[in-house]
């Protein structure tokens, strides 16, 4: 989702290098390995952030979301951040265009849809509580800056807390067409 930004990938191998674990990287814009056997050896597979609308399209091109699929279905762990997050749902908030925040389909390996940064970027909040008022979307996940969610078997367990505060919601309308946020269960990491 970072258009392969060298800094995201230094940044991938300082955090995630620190423990007793084999990365590798898959590259687009550069000679691409055989996609199905890099993907059929991982445990766990991290997507960064970045533009969610072009990160899908050349999955889609490679076929990656077919790979990626395969991988879930046959129990790795997908996770990731912001783009890396929003992905793996029906349907994503993502500041893809430069003018505004808009819904995006995306790969739905998880019922639902998401939006990330929702404390982070102050534009997330209203633009969520429109999308279900205007019937864009019918509710939603989303997850402060610091938390995240976690799904077993296609079913949320539990949110995550990475930051002191940071809260993960479904946001959805109430009988009387009011907007709720319920806070979701959460395990504190801090």
């Amino acid at each position: 989702a970072s258009a392969e930004d060298k800094n995201y990938t230094v940044n991938f191998f300082k955090a995630f290098g620190q423990f007793n674990v084999s990365l590798s990287v898959l590259n687009f814009f550069q000679r691409t390995p055989r996609i199905d056997s890099l993907i059929n050896k991982q445990d766990i597979i991290y997507v960064g952030g970045g533009n969610t609308k072009s990160m899908i399209a050349v999955w889609k091109e490679w076929k990656l979301d077919v790979l990626l699929h395969k991988a879930y279905l046959k129990g790795t762990i997908l996770c990731g951040v912001s783009a890396g997050s929003i992905c793996w749902y029906e349907k994503g908030v993502t500041d893809s265009w430069a003018s505004n925040l808009s819904i995006l389909d995306c790969l739905s390996f998880l019922k639902g849809n998401n939006c990330p940064h929702y404390d982070g970027e102050k534009d997330r909040r209203p633009s969520v509580h429109n999308f279900i008022k205007d019937g864009k979307i019918d509710s939603c996940y989303a997850s402060d800056d610091g938390a995240a969610l976690h799904f077993i078997n296609g079913e949320l367990y539990k949110s995550v807390s990475f930051y002191r505060d940071a809260e993960s919601y479904l946001i959805k309308l109430d009988s009387n067409n009011n907007i709720v946020e319920n806070k979701i269960s959460k395990i504190n990491l801090i």
